[in-house]
Formats: structure tokens, sequence, C-alpha cells
């Protein structure tokens, strides 16, 4: 399909895939490195499992994922969630790891722990979250995917939710992907082509809590991995492309227990007027790179103000226009960039509405 030396030959592996395991399974271990990426490695266990406590725990060179030093590089990964593999099949499993330091605490770039404290505290409101998922492919030069050498397709217009050769590449990888994520019962609700070509949108959700962090992060995984077989590869960067071209986003649908129950939308804009209050704050966790598409154009809002309306894709905040005339559901932050981290997204917006927690003893 690429044009690359480093397609994978996925035909000829699949007879040893096929091979009898004698009672044993691989758990492939993931993790978030010291740069937002992913990192994993596989363990071989003697037995198969069926829950993920009874994984054990493990470890890896920090000082080479930017986690420690050299001096002291254990960093060791505590399964927290898992799912089936979709690329080893059954018994084998996919499991998402939090790290932590030799000292008993979280490794600090482990979000997910306070974002799980933040859901923990915050069940009541029984938190339901949905999270859009744009990103683009890249060809092996990191040029998008289908687009002239050296040169630019047509202007944005016939692309987004396109059909036909020319208005959309890549839909192998795509479809690969959704049936790899329906597989490994990650809540993926739906895909479709975005507005630039070579780009493309997953959702995720409705999940409860720290769930979505996990389920987002393992379709990440899972987008790199079967994007290997292809030569492709994937950024999550939010302006690929500079000029009049959109950028990439992680739109994220928020909605609380009072917010669908009859007379929501004072809950909504009760929201509102925190997530204003806390817009720096919010920005600042949103993701690397993040100025150069929240503009005020290509659909976004400006960096450096807060704005919310009804079915105002322009705006901070968009609530559905659905919504407004049931007066109740949810609302949808549109300020995170598409390689911001889920766990920290998640975590800020239950923490500016419903407040922090102290800190952990």
């Amino acid at each position: 399909m690429a044009e690359s030396t480093i397609v994978s030959n996925t035909e000829n592996v699949q007879k040893y895939m096929r091979l009898d395991q004698k009672g044993s399974m691989m758990a492939e271990y993931v993790w978030i490195d010291g740069s937002n990426g992913l990192r994993s490695k596989t363990k071989t266990l003697n037995k198969v499992i069926s829950k993920v406590e009874e994984l054990p725990e493990w470890n890896f060179d920090g000082s080479s994922t930017g986690q420690a030093g050299g001096e002291d590089s254990d960093v060791f990964i505590r399964p927290v969630s898992m799912f089936p593999d979709p690329i080893r099949l059954s018994p084998n499993v996919i499991v998402m790891c939090e790290t932590w330091d030799p000292d008993g605490t979280p490794n600090k770039f482990n979000y997910r722990h306070d974002a799980a404290r933040l859901m923990e505290a915050n069940k009541d409101h029984e938190l339901w979250f949905g999270l859009e998922q744009e990103y683009t492919l890249l060809d092996h030069s990191g040029w998008p995917y289908g687009w002239p050498k050296g040169g630019f397709p047509a202007p944005q217009g016939p692309y987004y939710c396109g059909v036909g050769t020319g208005k959309v590449y890549c839909r192998d990888i795509v479809e690969a992907h959704y049936k790899a994520c329906l597989y490994a019962g990650i809540t993926i609700s739906g895909i479709n082509a975005e507005v630039m070509p070579a780009q493309w949108e997953y959702q995720i959700g409705p999940c409860m809590g720290i769930e979505l962090g996990d389920h987002l992060w393992m379709s990440r995984f899972l987008l790199h991995r079967i994007a290997e077989e292809f030569g492709v590869a994937i950024t999550f960067a939010p302006k690929p492309i500079p000029g009049d071209w959109n950028g990439a986003g992680l739109h994220s649908n928020v909605s609380s227990k009072e917010m669908r129950e009859d007379g929501g939308m004072k809950h909504i804009e009760a929201a509102m007027k925190k997530l204003e209050s806390r817009h720096v704050e919010h920005i600042k966790v949103y993701g690397e790179g993040n100025a150069e598409r929240l503009t005020g154009k290509h659909e976004t809002g400006s960096i450096d103000s807060f704005s919310w309306g009804v079915a105002n894709r322009g705006a901070s905040v968009r609530i559905p226009r659905q919504c407004a005339k049931e007066g109740k559901g949810y609302f949808e932050d549109r300020r995170p960039a598409s390689n911001a981290d889920p766990y920290q997204i998640t975590g800020i917006i239950v923490e500016t509405i419903y407040g922090s927690l102290p800190a952990e003893k």
C-alpha cells in the first residue's frame, strides 16, 4: 500500500500467529511515556487469566522513556484495565497500565491516578464522556497520505464524510482499526472522514468516569499498531499542515446525571461559568501546539478567550441545538487538541465543575 520499506509482512506472519500456545497467554503491557507517547512490551503468562487484578506488576527502564534518570531508572507499571487482543487474538490481551516510582508514588507523567481519584469522589454525578479523536495519516516521507508529492490537493470541501477515490485515503486502515476496537471491547461509537484529506475521526464513548481515558488511550495504541502493517504513520498534531487546512481536535462531550434530567440546562449553564473562570488552566493541559489550531478560524474558537453558544462550532464550548431545545443533555468542549491526554482533559473538567481534592496522604 505505502511506498515504504517498513511495511509489515502480515500475510507471512499469519501461519505463526495460528500456532498453539501450549496453555500460555501473551499480555501486551501498554503505558504512556514522558512525551505523551505510547510504549509497550509483552509478558508471557503460564496460564490464562480473566481478571486484570490477576496480572502481575512489571517494570521498565524509565531513563529510556523520559520518565526517570539513569541512576535510578526502574519505573513500575501496574495493570488497570484489560482488553482482548485483536492482533494476537484470544486468549491474549492488551493491558493499560499506570506508571509508578519505586517509592510507591505515581510517576510524574501518571495523570490517570489523580483523574481516577476525581472520578471516584464525584461518582454520584454519574459523569459520561465522549471524545472525538481526529488524526492524520502520513506516508513514509511525513506528508499527508495521498497528497501530491511536494504539492497540495484541491481545496477543502469534498472530503468531509467523503466517498470515492480522490476524496478519501487509507479507508482500509480506518476500517481495520474500527473492527479491532470492537473486538477489543473498546467503546467506539463511530468513524468519519474529516475536512482535510487524509484526516479522519473516530469517537470513543459514551463512557463513565475513568473508563473513557482507558478506552481512548488503548484505541490510540491499536491505531498506531495497525498502521505499522501498512507502512503508514499516525500523527495527532493539532495543525499538521499550516495554512488554509483544518486542524485536528479532541472535542470532548460531557454530561452529568443532573444535566440529563429535566431542567438540566441550568446545570450546563452553571458549568459554562466555571469553565470560563479557568480557561487558562484548561488550555495548559489541552495539548501541545494548540495555539496553531485555536485561531478563531476553521471551526475553532480563539485560544485567548472563552466563549460558548448553541450550535456554534466557532465557540470554545458548543451546546447542541437539540439539547437547548429539550432543556437538558450535554455540552461539547471544542478546545482540546487531538494530542491531548484524555485523563487530563476529563480530570480538569471534573475538577473545575465540582472542585479539587485535598492532597493525597
